[in-house]
């Protein structure tokens, strides 16, 4: 079975984002890097507050038809639904999602973002010119990190918009393109404030990302 980003992104897609991205990176001074990853966090409380839930109420509804009221009959029969549900939720992308509140996918889209940006070291580069573009699929999130050579120059409403438009791309399943449009974006705002200059060297590697 294909993994989350190759369903989401096929081979011959990511070679194509891959040269946008080293086009895009021939008008400007800064270093555009693309992430996919599959999941920002693994929610390991929400598997356990579906199993507690639910859990319970399927154990009382059992209890209930078959009349085994008992404290030690409906103990076992919530023990039972617990692990039942425990391993559903944990193997089921959709249903994890009904248990995770969105301001908690906000913050760990928001915290892995940062961190991969440092952990990938796209702040290693001669001017602080790198930009991330992170895609997180479970979450259904995007960010895009800057480097202090350009968040000092550029508002955050400019980004907002380049977020703006990868996930309304994802929503129509153009991913691909709404990828591409996004990077050349990034470019064009880019090369407003640092433009290219004779010398540049590419300094982070156009691939794309898959993994924290």
């Amino acid at each position: 079975m294909k993994d989350p980003v190759s369903r989401f992104l096929s081979a011959e897609a990511r070679q194509e984002i891959e040269e946008r991205v080293r086009q895009a990176e021939q008008r400007t001074a800064g270093e555009i890097v693309v992430m996919v990853v599959p999941s920002s966090h693994h929610y390991p409380v929400a598997n356990l507050v579906a199993a507690g839930s639910v859990g319970f109420l399927l154990a009382i509804a059992v209890a209930m038809v078959t009349g085994r009221q008992h404290m030690w009959d409906f103990a076992g029969l919530y023990v039972l639904f617990f692990i039942l549900i425990n391993e559903v939720v944990r193997r089921s992308r959709v249903l994890k999602r009904l248990f995770i509140r969105p301001s908690d996918m906000e913050e760990e889209v928001e915290e892995a973002a940062i961190k991969s940006f440092y952990s990938k070291e796209l702040y290693r580069t001669s001017e602080h010119t790198g930009i991330l573009i992170y895609i997180s699929l479970f979450e259904h999130r995007v960010r895009v990190i800057t480097d202090k050579g350009i968040s000092s120059r550029v508002s955050q409403s400019e980004w907002d918009g380049v977020v703006s438009t990868i996930i309304e791309g994802i929503r129509r399943k153009c991913q691909k393109d709404a990828i591409m449009e996004a990077v050349d974006t990034c470019a064009g705002i880019l090369e407003r404030h640092i433009p290219a200059r004779p010398g540049d060297r590419n300094e982070l590697s156009d691939e794309i990302i898959t993994r924290h």
